[in-house]
């Protein structure tokens, strides 16, 4: 378990045990005719089988705690491309091509200015990940909703609809030892991890959201924490439509690189030529004093999305992804020791990780 996220009010156990739960209700669903479920445990987004070549992938996703920084900072035009961002990156791992997505926006105080400014990221975020916002839901509700600093209040769900050929769905299957692992480069905490992150750095780290302490060269606290989240769809889309074997693709969020056990069955991970660490990373843990094993199991460290290709198509893989995503470099390779994703050559020998 994440002993500092724990202390910042983040049970991470807690929350499994509390997911695992909901799931084993769910599970028993009787819709009253065969599930059209296609059976993907564990992966970053359902798909319902519509024809007998035809599924239609889904996901949803919010986001966060990062809702206090946009009301602390008074700034909710970059939010929207976040929401958009957690939704598309996880229903292209399952190799769909995002179509849609549906937005609820729960506020305290129904502001015009502030709805507007909500409205324009998640304009930028559809543009760059090519959907349409065809409907959404705005709910005032004061009662459940308190900013900081009130009235401000919201937080900002989607809901996000593709489609995949069923019979070119990527679910891990075929990943393998001696895979490449490709990194593509994250632009900061993204949306995940907030709580530790605020907790580090405003609380602990005695500073504000409008410090610029010199690590991050002139940018403010404030404005590195809302660094939108980097959306990926049109690189891996263009991969997808190469000849380059894909096997799987992981969305690096919450659970940091743990996030790479989610894809395949009988392999492991070793990363052994990290991307750089955007500065804000190393602040935090400076600031919170977070051990470097807890860094990489709560957030992205600068990699956001990882591929696994086979191995004679990496070198042809990172030249594609590289035009969208400088920086994309092969980070790794698959292994032989299922369940575990070891670290190697960094600061803190942060090591040897398995999910428990």
């Amino acid at each position: 378990m994440s002993e500092a996220y724990a202390a910042a009010g983040v049970d991470t156990g807690q929350a499994d045990r509390g997911v695992a739960a909901l799931v084993e209700v769910l599970r028993g669903i009787d819709p009253g005719r065969s599930s059209r479920v296609v059976e993907l445990p564990g992966h970053y987004a359902s798909v319902i089988r519509v024809t007998s070549g035809l599924g239609i992938a889904l996901a949803t996703d919010s986001v966060g705690s990062k809702a206090i920084v946009a009301e602390q900072v008074g700034r909710f035009d970059t939010i929207g491309i976040d929401c958009v961002a957690m939704n598309v990156n996880d229903l292209i791992c399952v190799g769909a091509e995002p179509l849609a997505l549906l937005d609820y926006i729960a506020v305290e105080q129904a502001d015009p200015d502030v709805l507007a400014q909500l409205a324009t990221g998640l304009r930028i975020g559809a543009e760059a990940a090519g959907v349409e916002i065809p409907g959404g839901e705005v709910c005032q509700v004061p009662e459940v909703i308190r900013g900081h600093p009130s009235p401000l209040g919201f937080d900002l769900v989607g809901s996000a609809f593709g489609t995949v050929a069923l019979d070119r769905i990527i679910d891990g299957s075929a990943c393998r030892p001696g895979d490449a692992l490709i990194g593509l480069p994250a632009s900061g905490v993204h949306s995940n991890g907030l709580t530790l992150a605020r907790r580090a750095l405003l609380e602990e780290g005695e500073l504000s959201l409008e410090s610029k302490p010199s690590e991050l060269s002139g940018q403010s606290v404030g404005a590195a924490l809302l660094e939108p989240t980097v959306i990926y769809v049109r690189a891996i889309l263009e991969l997808l439509a190469s000849d380059v074997d894909v096997h799987g693709l992981a969305h690096i969020t919450g659970g940091g690189v743990l996030n790479l056990l989610r894809i395949g069955s009988g392999v492991g991970y070793r990363i052994s030529s990290p991307l750089p660490v955007p500065p804000i990373f190393p602040l935090i843990a400076l600031h919170g004093d977070v051990p470097a094993e807890e860094m990489w199991e709560v957030f992205n460290m600068g990699c956001g999305f990882g591929p696994m290709v086979a191995a004679q198509d990496s070198a042809k893989a990172v030249e594609l992804l590289r035009d969208r995503h400088p920086g994309t470099a092969v980070i790794g390779r698959l292994t032989e020791d299922p369940g575990k994703v070891t670290l190697t050559g960094l600061v803190g020998d942060a090591s040897g990780l398995t999910r428990t």
